[in-house]
């Protein structure tokens, strides 16, 4: 495996956590700085990261939202250290910051939504808690299919060494791009492209993780997985009348495949647009 594991607790740039921070107001007395000229403001307006919320910028806040995962029965601390890391409210748009760290899926746009917290949490401790992700203390080479708006990926970041995300639509691909380049996301690869066939070039993964869920498990990605490695990706329930989490581990002598929770995500389509 090639890259060095990601260091434990290893945070994002200051400036990730900072952005959007509102400043403090100005004490009783004090004489204000006279204001610039139009030009000027609009310059530097046209360069700043516009305010995402009262406090939404806290560390305390995303601490609330792990306090829940936790209480709501997620255990994997690396998982839980990593959720509490990332801005989930640099993700969503402005008019839905203040819903950034509530448990629920928000709109994206084209018809895509962030899927919940809880779920984020619960399927990267599924990859986490693989035999081979135990014994490294890490996630490896990741393979996500559906960057969406990057949330996820940004995530997946602090546990791999390497993540490489597809996304199908074009609109999509450039809002995470644009998320994870002004929050500084290392080790992340984002590719436009279909993502039921995986992305061949940078295989084999370690773990695999789906934001989509067809019918079963695509041949492309049971390729692509690394011996040892883990995929978990929704799919549609034995009984036909939802999905599940299907988590596949491949050894040396084939695969293994256990079901998961019930969930529900978007289909999972091929080919770009």
């Amino acid at each position: 495996m090639s890259g060095k594991p990601p260091a434990r607790g290893a945070r994002f740039p200051a400036s990730l956590a900072q952005r959007g921070a509102l400043a403090a107001p100005a004490p009783a007395g004090t004489l204000l700085r006279p204001q610039r000229p139009l030009h000027e403001a609009a310059r530097d307006a046209a360069r700043a990261v516009a305010p995402s919320g009262l406090g939404l910028d806290s560390a305390p806040v995303r601490q609330r939202m792990v306090q829940r995962l936790r209480a709501d029965g997620v255990q994997c601390e690396p998982v839980l250290r990593a959720m509490g890391e990332v801005p989930r409210h640099e993700f969503v748009d402005s008019a839905l910051a203040a819903q950034a760290y509530e448990d629920t899926s928000l709109p994206i746009g084209l018809s895509q939504t962030i899927s919940k917290p809880s779920v984020v949490a619960r399927m990267i401790e599924w990859l986490y808690l693989g035999e081979s992700a135990r014994a490294r203390g890490h996630l490896g080479r990741t393979l996500e299919i559906g960057t969406g708006c990057g949330y996820q990926a940004a995530v997946l970041a602090q546990l791999s060494t390497s993540v490489v995300s597809v996304e199908r639509l074009k609109g999509l691909h450039e809002l995470a791009a644009r998320h994870l380049h002004r929050l500084q996301v290392p080790r992340c690869r984002l590719v436009y492209g279909d993502g039921m066939r995986g992305h061949p070039p940078n295989a084999p993964y370690d773990a695999i993780i789906a934001a989509a869920g067809g019918d079963d498990l695509p041949a492309a990605w049971l390729d692509q997985l690394a011996v040892g490695g883990r995929l978990v990706a929704p799919a549609r329930s034995p009984d036909g009348r939802g999905q599940t989490l299907v988590i596949v581990d491949r050894r040396s002598d084939g695969f293994t495949r256990r079901l998961g929770e019930g969930v529900q995500f978007v289909p999972l389509k091929s080919g770009t647009h």
